[in-house]
């Protein structure tokens, strides 16, 4: 690691930006904040002052126009806006880390990957959830061949927000990129491809549930992998009552773990990585349970520490990678593979089809 931090404009300061991706990486050794952008007075005033050193910018133009003092560009902007501000962060000389999903389109996430590759830039894509504490969990277990061969994964992401909060999100206009397909299913889909590779086919069902909702809010993605695992994937704003975040069926064993990993909750709490020890950490009572036979919920199987949470690892590997140290934690040709699957979903959903990939 350098002894000079390498200097990070970020960009965005909603949700992403000021509560995931400024206290990480200003938490991270090796990066340094130096630049917030955003045209909001009050988040211009909130970034000073959780940040006092701060520097604030109105437009992106203006960090560009200065990409010299800069070692990298965090795009935390609307879904809309990560392709164009990332070609910009590129052509300006500029490594970029973009929030998921970094493009509308898997041709568009190609397209920038090609052209990161031809500056001989990083290009790396904020996919922090294979840093949850219940994927990496599963993730060893799997490695260790507790499960014997998997068969089935069912993966959760459910919510009960039974009004929209309204907001580019969950605007109904194709070129916002929102709903929870793409939002959500950029997560649920990452780690299934992660643990389980490539995917051959794909169904997928969307629904608007809520009066007034303009975009999905309520979504199931099938999957098929071409090593025989087949995916469950459940994203959902309107599940009144919450599923197991993880069931994972085996040969030889099941795998079920409640919950979501507790660190998004820490973070929007303004509790920062590293001031204090068990960061990412979980009572026992909320461990997942390995067995066959049983329930979990009667008290079948065994239960099983869950591996604390690491969303501060992401950025360590950006910054390992930005001097030498390290591979790109998240390439963004992965995230073209992922929006792949998701572009079949949503034409599953709207034809009423199995796609093949």
């Amino acid at each position: 690691m350098t002894a000079t931090p390498l200097r990070v404009g970020l960009i965005g300061y909603g949700l992403a930006g000021s509560v995931f991706h400024a206290p990480l990486i200003a938490a991270t050794e090796g990066l340094a904040l130096d630049t917030v952008v955003t045209s909001n007075p009050e988040r211009q005033e909130q970034a000073r002052a959780e940040f006092p050193d701060v520097r604030v910018a109105g437009t992106p133009e203006e960090l560009f126009g200065r990409a010299g003092e800069l070692d990298l560009i965090v795009i935390a902007s609307p879904n809309k806006t990560h392709v164009p501000l990332a070609t910009a962060a590129l052509e300006a000389g500029l490594p970029v880390v973009v929030d998921k999903p970094v493009a509308g389109t898997a041709a568009e996430a190609r397209e920038l990957a090609a052209l990161a590759e031809q500056r001989g830039l990083l290009l790396s894509v904020f996919q922090n959830r294979r840093w949850d504490n219940d994927f990496l969990t599963l993730r060893a277990l799997l490695e260790k061949g507790e499960l014997g061969d998997v068969w089935r994964f069912e993966s959760r992401f459910e919510r009960w927000r039974p009004r929209p909060k309204g907001g580019w999100r969950e605007s109904g206009d194709p070129a916002e990129i929102g709903g929870l397909l793409y939002d959500l299913g950029s997560h649920v889909v990452d780690q299934a491809l992660v643990l389980f590779g490539p995917v051959t086919e794909v169904y997928a069902e969307t629904d608007i549930r809520r009066p007034g909702a303009e975009t999905d809010d309520d979504t199931f993605i099938a999957l098929t992998h071409a090593g025989g695992v087949r995916s469950h994937l459940h994203v959902s704003a309107t599940t009144a009552q919450l599923g197991p975040r993880f069931r994972v069926l085996g040969s030889q064993a099941g795998f079920v773990k409640y919950g979501l990993d507790p660190q998004e909750a820490a973070l929007r709490a303004g509790e920062r990585p590293g001031t204090h020890a068990g960061w990412g950490a979980e009572p026992e009572s909320l461990w997942g349970r390995l067995g066959a036979g049983e329930s979990p919920v009667t008290g079948g199987g065994r239960p099983v520490r869950t591996l604390p949470g690491d969303y501060p690892a992401y950025y360590a590997a950006v910054a390992a990678a930005l001097t030498g140290a390290g591979p790109n934690p998240v390439p963004a040709l992965e995230a073209a593979s992922a929006l792949d699957v998701l572009e079949a979903a949503r034409r599953s959903a709207r034809d009423k089809v199995t796609v093949t990939l």
